[in-house]
Protein backbone atom coordinates (compact mmCIF):
# COMPACT_ATOMS: atom_id res chain seq x y z
CA UNK A 1 0.00 0.00 0.00
CA UNK A 2 2.85 2.40 0.66
CA UNK A 3 3.63 3.05 -3.04
CA UNK A 4 -0.04 3.91 -3.54
CA UNK A 5 0.11 6.37 -0.65
CA UNK A 6 3.26 7.84 -2.24
CA UNK A 7 1.41 8.20 -5.54
CA UNK A 8 -1.34 10.12 -3.77
CA UNK A 9 1.28 12.39 -2.19
CA UNK A 10 2.90 12.94 -5.59
CA UNK A 11 -0.22 14.18 -7.35
CA UNK A 12 -1.14 16.48 -4.43
CA UNK A 13 2.39 17.84 -4.03
CA UNK A 14 2.68 18.38 -7.79
CA UNK A 15 -0.65 20.20 -7.96
CA UNK A 16 -0.12 22.65 -5.09
CA UNK A 17 3.68 22.87 -5.06
CA UNK A 18 3.75 24.44 -8.51
CA UNK A 19 0.42 26.29 -8.39
CA UNK A 20 1.39 28.16 -5.23
CA UNK A 21 4.74 29.28 -6.66
CA UNK A 22 4.07 30.16 -10.30
CA UNK A 23 4.29 33.85 -9.51
CA UNK A 24 7.82 33.42 -8.16
CA UNK A 25 11.01 32.04 -9.56
CA UNK A 26 11.99 32.37 -13.19
CA UNK A 27 11.71 35.82 -14.72
CA UNK A 28 8.86 36.44 -17.11
CA UNK A 29 6.24 34.24 -15.48
CA UNK A 30 4.52 37.18 -13.83
CA UNK A 31 4.28 39.20 -17.00
CA UNK A 32 0.64 38.28 -17.55
CA UNK A 33 -2.10 37.49 -15.07
CA UNK A 34 -3.99 35.80 -17.90
CA UNK A 35 -1.02 33.52 -18.59
CA UNK A 36 -0.77 32.60 -14.92
CA UNK A 37 -4.47 31.83 -14.87
CA UNK A 38 -4.04 29.57 -17.89
CA UNK A 39 -1.18 27.71 -16.23
CA UNK A 40 -3.26 27.19 -13.11
CA UNK A 41 -6.23 25.92 -15.12
CA UNK A 42 -4.31 23.49 -17.33
CA UNK A 43 -3.59 20.94 -14.60
CA UNK A 44 -7.14 20.82 -13.25
CA UNK A 45 -8.66 21.06 -16.73
CA UNK A 46 -6.77 17.99 -17.88
CA UNK A 47 -7.95 16.09 -14.80
CA UNK A 48 -11.60 17.03 -15.35
CA UNK A 49 -11.52 15.74 -18.93
CA UNK A 50 -9.30 12.68 -18.57
CA UNK A 51 -9.89 11.09 -15.16
CA UNK A 52 -13.05 9.19 -16.21
CA UNK A 53 -11.26 8.08 -19.39
CA UNK A 54 -8.24 6.68 -17.58
CA UNK A 55 -10.45 5.17 -14.88
CA UNK A 56 -12.30 3.20 -17.54
CA UNK A 57 -8.98 2.19 -19.11
CA UNK A 58 -7.82 0.88 -15.74
CA UNK A 59 -10.86 -1.43 -15.67
CA UNK A 60 -10.06 -2.64 -19.17
CA UNK A 61 -6.32 -3.36 -18.98
CA UNK A 62 -5.72 -3.36 -15.22
CA UNK A 63 -5.06 -0.54 -12.76
CA UNK A 64 -1.37 -1.32 -12.24
CA UNK A 65 -0.26 -0.56 -15.84
CA UNK A 66 -2.23 2.70 -15.78
CA UNK A 67 -0.64 3.62 -12.43
CA UNK A 68 2.89 2.96 -13.69
CA UNK A 69 2.28 4.63 -17.04
CA UNK A 70 0.86 7.72 -15.37
CA UNK A 71 3.79 8.05 -12.97
CA UNK A 72 6.31 7.63 -15.78
CA UNK A 73 4.44 10.19 -17.89
CA UNK A 74 4.42 12.60 -14.92
CA UNK A 75 8.18 12.26 -14.61
CA UNK A 76 8.60 12.79 -18.37
CA UNK A 77 6.37 15.88 -18.38
CA UNK A 78 8.38 17.33 -15.49
CA UNK A 79 11.59 16.58 -17.35
CA UNK A 80 10.39 18.73 -20.26
CA UNK A 81 10.80 21.90 -18.24
CA UNK A 82 14.03 20.70 -16.62
CA UNK A 83 15.57 20.17 -20.04
CA UNK A 84 14.31 23.19 -21.97
CA UNK A 85 14.19 25.68 -19.04
CA UNK A 86 11.98 27.93 -21.12
CA UNK A 87 9.11 29.65 -19.24
CA UNK A 88 7.32 29.91 -22.57
CA UNK A 89 6.94 26.12 -22.63
CA UNK A 90 5.80 25.80 -19.05
CA UNK A 91 2.25 25.28 -20.28
CA UNK A 92 3.28 22.06 -22.05
CA UNK A 93 4.90 20.62 -18.93
CA UNK A 94 1.93 21.61 -16.78
CA UNK A 95 -0.58 20.12 -19.22
CA UNK A 96 1.46 16.92 -19.38
CA UNK A 97 1.57 16.67 -15.59
CA UNK A 98 -2.19 17.11 -15.35
CA UNK A 99 -2.84 14.46 -17.98
CA UNK A 100 -0.45 12.03 -16.25
CA UNK A 101 -2.03 12.65 -12.84
CA UNK A 102 -5.40 11.92 -14.45
CA UNK A 103 -4.09 8.42 -15.13
CA UNK A 104 -2.37 7.40 -11.91
CA UNK A 105 -4.74 9.08 -9.45
CA UNK A 106 -7.92 7.03 -10.19
CA UNK A 107 -5.77 3.94 -10.80
CA UNK A 108 -4.28 4.31 -7.32
CA UNK A 109 -7.76 4.70 -5.78
CA UNK A 110 -8.97 1.60 -7.59
CA UNK A 111 -5.96 -0.38 -6.35
CA UNK A 112 -6.55 0.78 -2.78
CA UNK A 113 -10.01 -0.78 -3.04
CA UNK A 114 -8.91 -3.95 -4.88
CA UNK A 115 -5.98 -4.74 -2.58
CA UNK A 116 -7.97 -4.40 0.64
CA UNK A 117 -11.02 -6.33 1.83
CA UNK A 118 -14.15 -4.26 2.23
CA UNK A 119 -13.82 -4.50 6.02
CA UNK A 120 -10.60 -2.44 5.77
CA UNK A 121 -11.66 0.09 3.12
CA UNK A 122 -12.10 2.81 5.72
CA UNK A 123 -8.55 2.44 7.05
CA UNK A 124 -7.10 2.15 3.56
CA UNK A 125 -8.82 5.24 2.17
CA UNK A 126 -8.19 7.13 5.40
CA UNK A 127 -4.46 6.54 5.08
CA UNK A 128 -4.49 7.32 1.36
CA UNK A 129 -6.32 10.59 2.02
CA UNK A 130 -3.92 11.41 4.85
CA UNK A 131 -0.89 11.28 2.56
CA UNK A 132 -2.67 13.27 -0.15
CA UNK A 133 -3.48 15.93 2.45
CA UNK A 134 0.15 15.98 3.53
CA UNK A 135 1.06 16.60 -0.12
CA UNK A 136 -1.41 19.46 -0.35
CA UNK A 137 -0.08 20.91 2.92
CA UNK A 138 3.61 20.53 2.14
CA UNK A 139 3.39 21.53 -1.51
CA UNK A 140 3.26 25.33 -1.13
CA UNK A 141 5.90 25.40 1.64
CA UNK A 142 8.42 22.93 0.21
CA UNK A 143 7.75 24.18 -3.30
CA UNK A 144 8.51 27.71 -2.16
CA UNK A 145 11.79 26.60 -0.59
CA UNK A 146 12.81 24.78 -3.78
CA UNK A 147 11.90 27.75 -5.98
CA UNK A 148 13.86 30.05 -3.67
CA UNK A 149 16.87 27.74 -3.86
CA UNK A 150 16.88 26.95 -7.57
CA UNK A 151 13.90 28.42 -9.35
CA UNK A 152 11.09 26.46 -10.96
CA UNK A 153 13.67 24.25 -12.67
CA UNK A 154 14.68 22.75 -9.32
CA UNK A 155 11.05 22.22 -8.33
CA UNK A 156 10.32 20.38 -11.58
CA UNK A 157 13.50 18.33 -11.16
CA UNK A 158 12.39 17.21 -7.71
CA UNK A 159 8.96 16.28 -9.06
CA UNK A 160 10.60 14.34 -11.89
CA UNK A 161 12.74 12.39 -9.43
CA UNK A 162 9.82 11.83 -7.05
CA UNK A 163 7.51 10.45 -9.75
CA UNK A 164 10.27 8.24 -11.17
CA UNK A 165 11.12 6.87 -7.72
CA UNK A 166 7.47 6.13 -6.92
CA UNK A 167 7.03 4.44 -10.31
CA UNK A 168 10.05 2.20 -9.65
CA UNK A 169 8.82 1.44 -6.14
CA UNK A 170 5.34 0.58 -7.41
CA UNK A 171 6.76 -1.62 -10.16
CA UNK A 172 8.42 -3.83 -7.56
CA UNK A 173 5.97 -3.60 -4.66
CA UNK A 174 2.45 -3.32 -6.13
CA UNK A 175 1.13 -6.74 -7.15
CA UNK A 176 -0.49 -7.30 -10.52
CA UNK A 177 -4.26 -7.08 -10.25
CA UNK A 178 -5.73 -8.44 -13.48
CA UNK A 179 -8.87 -6.86 -14.87
CA UNK A 180 -12.04 -8.73 -14.04
CA UNK A 181 -14.47 -9.99 -16.67
CA UNK A 182 -17.53 -7.80 -16.97
CA UNK A 183 -20.74 -7.73 -18.91
CA UNK A 184 -21.01 -5.25 -21.74
CA UNK A 185 -22.25 -1.91 -20.49
CA UNK A 186 -24.54 0.26 -22.57
CA UNK A 187 -24.60 4.04 -22.31
CA UNK A 188 -28.04 3.82 -20.71
CA UNK A 189 -26.73 1.32 -18.17
CA UNK A 190 -23.83 3.64 -17.32
CA UNK A 191 -26.19 6.58 -16.88
CA UNK A 192 -28.45 4.54 -14.60
CA UNK A 193 -25.53 3.40 -12.46
CA UNK A 194 -24.12 6.91 -12.12
CA UNK A 195 -27.58 8.29 -11.33
CA UNK A 196 -28.13 5.78 -8.53
CA UNK A 197 -28.11 7.12 -5.00
CA UNK A 198 -25.32 4.75 -3.99
CA UNK A 199 -23.08 6.72 -6.38
CA UNK A 200 -24.58 10.19 -6.21
CA UNK A 201 -24.65 10.54 -2.42
CA UNK A 202 -20.92 9.96 -1.80
CA UNK A 203 -19.88 11.95 -4.88
CA UNK A 204 -22.10 14.90 -3.91
CA UNK A 205 -20.60 14.87 -0.41
CA UNK A 206 -17.05 14.64 -1.81
CA UNK A 207 -17.73 17.53 -4.20
CA UNK A 208 -19.14 19.68 -1.37
CA UNK A 209 -16.16 18.87 0.85
CA UNK A 210 -13.69 19.77 -1.89
CA UNK A 211 -15.58 22.99 -2.60
CA UNK A 212 -15.42 24.01 1.06
CA UNK A 213 -11.74 23.08 1.31
CA UNK A 214 -10.88 25.11 -1.79
CA UNK A 215 -12.88 28.08 -0.52
CA UNK A 216 -11.19 27.87 2.87
CA UNK A 217 -7.71 27.80 1.36
CA UNK A 218 -8.50 30.60 -1.09
CA UNK A 219 -10.70 32.99 0.88
CA UNK A 220 -9.81 32.68 4.57
CA UNK A 221 -6.56 34.60 3.88
CA UNK A 222 -8.69 37.31 2.23
CA UNK A 223 -10.77 37.57 5.39
CA UNK A 224 -7.56 37.72 7.41
CA UNK A 225 -6.20 40.61 5.38
CA UNK A 226 -9.51 42.46 5.75
CA UNK A 227 -9.26 41.96 9.52
CA UNK A 228 -5.72 43.38 9.57
CA UNK A 229 -3.98 40.05 10.24
CA UNK A 230 -0.47 39.39 8.93
CA UNK A 231 0.22 36.93 6.09
CA UNK A 232 2.02 34.70 8.59
CA UNK A 233 -1.13 34.37 10.72
CA UNK A 234 -3.43 33.74 7.77
CA UNK A 235 -0.97 31.24 6.32
CA UNK A 236 -0.88 29.43 9.66
CA UNK A 237 -4.69 29.27 9.65
CA UNK A 238 -4.68 27.61 6.23
CA UNK A 239 -2.07 25.15 7.50
CA UNK A 240 -4.34 24.34 10.46
CA UNK A 241 -7.16 23.60 8.01
CA UNK A 242 -5.02 21.22 5.98
CA UNK A 243 -3.59 19.57 9.11
CA UNK A 244 -7.04 18.93 10.58
CA UNK A 245 -8.19 17.40 7.29
CA UNK A 246 -5.13 15.13 7.27
CA UNK A 247 -5.41 13.99 10.90
CA UNK A 248 -9.16 13.27 10.87
CA UNK A 249 -9.08 10.97 7.83
CA UNK A 250 -7.28 7.95 9.39
CA UNK A 251 -9.49 8.22 12.48
CA UNK A 252 -12.66 8.31 10.37
CA UNK A 253 -11.51 5.30 8.35
CA UNK A 254 -10.81 3.24 11.46
CA UNK A 255 -14.15 4.23 12.99
CA UNK A 256 -15.94 3.09 9.84
CA UNK A 257 -14.19 -0.29 9.76
CA UNK A 258 -14.78 -0.86 13.48
CA UNK A 259 -18.51 -0.17 13.15
CA UNK A 260 -18.37 2.92 15.36
CA UNK A 261 -19.39 5.14 12.45
CA UNK A 262 -21.70 4.48 9.53
CA UNK A 263 -20.90 5.81 6.08
CA UNK A 264 -24.26 7.53 5.61
CA UNK A 265 -24.35 9.10 9.07
CA UNK A 266 -20.69 10.04 8.85
CA UNK A 267 -21.18 11.85 5.55
CA UNK A 268 -24.11 13.80 6.99
CA UNK A 269 -22.11 14.68 10.11
CA UNK A 270 -19.14 15.76 7.99
CA UNK A 271 -21.32 18.02 5.86
CA UNK A 272 -22.89 19.64 8.92
CA UNK A 273 -19.48 20.22 10.53
CA UNK A 274 -18.24 21.71 7.26
CA UNK A 275 -21.29 23.97 7.07
CA UNK A 276 -20.58 25.14 10.63
CA UNK A 277 -17.02 25.94 9.55
CA UNK A 278 -18.22 28.03 6.62
CA UNK A 279 -20.61 29.81 8.99
CA UNK A 280 -17.75 30.49 11.42
CA UNK A 281 -15.85 32.10 8.53
CA UNK A 282 -18.48 34.85 8.62
CA UNK A 283 -17.30 35.90 12.10
CA UNK A 284 -14.78 38.75 12.18
CA UNK A 285 -11.15 38.48 13.19
CA UNK A 286 -8.87 35.64 14.22
CA UNK A 287 -11.42 33.62 16.25
CA UNK A 288 -13.67 33.27 13.22
CA UNK A 289 -10.83 32.33 10.87
CA UNK A 290 -9.32 29.72 13.23
CA UNK A 291 -12.73 28.22 14.04
CA UNK A 292 -13.51 28.02 10.34
CA UNK A 293 -10.16 26.38 9.59
CA UNK A 294 -10.59 23.71 12.28
CA UNK A 295 -14.21 22.89 11.41
CA UNK A 296 -13.78 22.90 7.62
CA UNK A 297 -10.69 20.73 7.95
CA UNK A 298 -12.40 18.30 10.32
CA UNK A 299 -15.56 18.10 8.21
CA UNK A 300 -13.77 17.48 4.94
CA UNK A 301 -11.43 15.01 6.63
CA UNK A 302 -14.46 13.07 7.84
CA UNK A 303 -16.18 13.04 4.44
CA UNK A 304 -13.25 12.01 2.23
CA UNK A 305 -12.45 8.45 3.40
CA UNK A 306 -16.10 7.65 4.08
CA UNK A 307 -17.13 8.82 0.62
CA UNK A 308 -14.52 6.74 -1.19
CA UNK A 309 -15.15 3.71 1.01
CA UNK A 310 -18.89 3.96 0.28
CA UNK A 311 -18.18 4.14 -3.45
CA UNK A 312 -15.86 1.15 -3.31
CA UNK A 313 -18.40 -0.87 -1.33
CA UNK A 314 -21.22 -0.13 -3.78
CA UNK A 315 -19.25 -0.73 -6.98
CA UNK A 316 -18.53 -4.02 -8.73
CA UNK A 317 -14.77 -4.60 -8.65
CA UNK A 318 -14.65 -4.74 -12.44
CA UNK A 319 -15.96 -1.14 -12.59
CA UNK A 320 -13.84 0.40 -9.81
CA UNK A 321 -11.60 2.41 -12.12
CA UNK A 322 -14.53 3.98 -13.93
CA UNK A 323 -16.27 4.80 -10.65
CA UNK A 324 -13.18 6.33 -9.03
CA UNK A 325 -12.38 8.34 -12.15
CA UNK A 326 -15.91 9.73 -12.32
CA UNK A 327 -15.92 10.43 -8.58
CA UNK A 328 -12.67 12.37 -8.98
CA UNK A 329 -14.39 14.36 -11.71
CA UNK A 330 -17.07 15.31 -9.19
CA UNK A 331 -14.40 16.46 -6.76
CA UNK A 332 -12.70 18.56 -9.42
CA UNK A 333 -16.02 20.23 -10.25
CA UNK A 334 -16.46 21.03 -6.57
CA UNK A 335 -12.90 22.34 -6.42
CA UNK A 336 -13.70 24.80 -9.20
CA UNK A 337 -17.37 25.46 -8.45
CA UNK A 338 -17.04 26.36 -4.76
CA UNK A 339 -14.65 29.29 -5.26
CA UNK A 340 -16.61 30.46 -8.31
CA UNK A 341 -19.86 30.51 -6.32
CA UNK A 342 -18.34 32.35 -3.36
CA UNK A 343 -16.55 34.82 -5.65
CA UNK A 344 -19.74 35.55 -7.60
CA UNK A 345 -21.77 36.20 -4.44
CA UNK A 346 -18.92 38.14 -2.83
CA UNK A 347 -18.66 40.38 -5.89
CA UNK A 348 -22.30 41.33 -5.53
CA UNK A 349 -22.84 41.35 -1.77
CA UNK A 350 -19.52 40.85 0.03
CA UNK A 351 -17.42 37.89 1.12
CA UNK A 352 -19.51 37.24 4.24
CA UNK A 353 -22.53 36.50 2.08
CA UNK A 354 -20.39 34.29 -0.13
CA UNK A 355 -19.52 32.13 2.88
CA UNK A 356 -23.19 32.18 3.94
CA UNK A 357 -24.48 30.91 0.60
CA UNK A 358 -22.00 28.02 0.45
CA UNK A 359 -22.69 27.19 4.12
CA UNK A 360 -26.42 27.04 3.41
CA UNK A 361 -25.93 24.82 0.35
CA UNK A 362 -23.68 22.48 2.34
CA UNK A 363 -26.13 22.33 5.25
CA UNK A 364 -29.07 21.51 2.96
CA UNK A 365 -27.21 18.73 1.15
CA UNK A 366 -27.62 16.16 3.99
CA UNK A 367 -31.40 16.41 3.54
CA UNK A 368 -30.97 15.47 -0.10
CA UNK A 369 -28.56 12.65 0.78
CA UNK A 370 -31.04 11.21 3.27
CA UNK A 371 -34.00 11.48 0.90
CA UNK A 372 -33.33 8.16 -0.84
CA UNK A 373 -31.46 5.58 1.20
CA UNK A 374 -30.94 2.40 -0.73
CA UNK A 375 -28.58 -0.35 0.47
CA UNK A 376 -25.42 -0.62 -1.61
CA UNK A 377 -25.39 -3.56 -3.97
CA UNK A 378 -22.67 -5.09 -6.04
CA UNK A 379 -23.15 -6.01 -9.65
Amino acid sequence: MWPLYAAGFTTAFGAHGIAANLGQGDAGLTRSVLYLGLLLALYDGAEVVLKPVFGTLADRIGARPVLLGGLIAFAAASAVFVVVRDPGLLWAARLGQGAAASAFSPAASALVARLNPQARHGRAFGSYGFFKSIGYTAGPLLGGVLVWAGGLTLLFAVLMALAAAVALWAAFAVPAVPPLPKARQTVLGLVRRLADGAFLRPVAALAAATAALSVGVGFLPVSGVAAGLSPVVTGAAVSVLALCAALVQPWAGRALDDGRLGAGGGLVAGLLVTACGLTAAMLPGLPGILSAAVLIGAGTGLITPLGFAALAGATPHERLGQTMGTAELGRELGDAGGPLLVAAVAGAAGLTWGFAVLAAATAVLPLLLAARRTPPARG
